[in-house]
């Protein structure tokens, strides 16, 4: 039992990392999602096409690369850009969630009929009134399931970083395993996991319940 408390109190060591990366990802790629949505949905070409070539690339290339891309490949192509490792993963997964996020408001815009966009118009709003008072509501309570799957996924994403030799909560339970010859650690980290994702499921449900008038 003592072995168990004590293995799991250095694991949970590695949870503030874990939740640190989580924290700084959501609440920079939220943001930076709607605005490359809002640009990608815009009537100037320039932006419409950037945006594609930045979710393009993005999403078709895989995360563990563009970590070893940043914190690797950015210091060769910018002679004196050397970003510590917990910077370059929380830069790394900002930028890929946020073109996930990217194509989820896309989509959410997208979605809400033009109809309401044309009756704004016969009520008088301009165009700010509409997507603040009309569209926006509408968009948030459409997007939130696929918005609670990616917070589920940037959760197990986060163990990526122990490429860097970040201290989270995987590299801490393998050095256990290492050092023990045991995969106990390995249970606990799986559940400490899954307690997270829990926690992401009931906050995203309370949203929802919060949004669902706008249906």
């Amino acid at each position: 039992m003592e072995y168990l408390l004590s293995s799991t109190h250095y694991i949970l060591q590695g949870c503030s990392v874990t939740l640190k990366l989580f924290a700084i990802t959501l609440i920079i790629s939220i943001p930076l999602g709607f605005s490359c949505a809002m640009a990608k949905t815009s009537r100037i070409k320039g932006l419409r096409i950037l945006m594609e070539v930045y979710t393009s690339v993005v999403r078709g290339t895989p995360l563990l690369l563009q970590i070893f891309f940043v914190y690797y490949g950015l210091p060769i192509l910018l002679p004196g850009l050397r970003l510590e490792r917990f910077s370059a993963a929380a830069l790394t997964f900002v930028l890929n969630y946020g073109a996930y996020f990217t194509e989820i408001f896309r989509g959410g815009i997208q979605s809400i009929d033009k109809g309401q966009y044309e009756a704004s118009r016969v009520l008088g709003m301009n165009y700010s009134q509409t997507m603040v008072r009309i569209i926006l509501p509408q968009t948030v309570k459409r997007v939130l399931p696929p918005v609670a799957n990616e917070a589920i996924t940037l959760v197990k994403d986060t163990a990526l970083i122990v490429v860097l030799g970040i201290g989270d909560i995987l590299r801490n339970s393998k050095e256990i395993v290492a050092r023990d010859f045991t995969i106990s650690p390995f249970v606990i980290a799986a559940c400490i996991y899954l307690i997270l994702n829990y926690g992401v499921v009931l906050f995203f449900k309370k949203l929802e319940q919060k949004y669902a008038v706008y249906e």
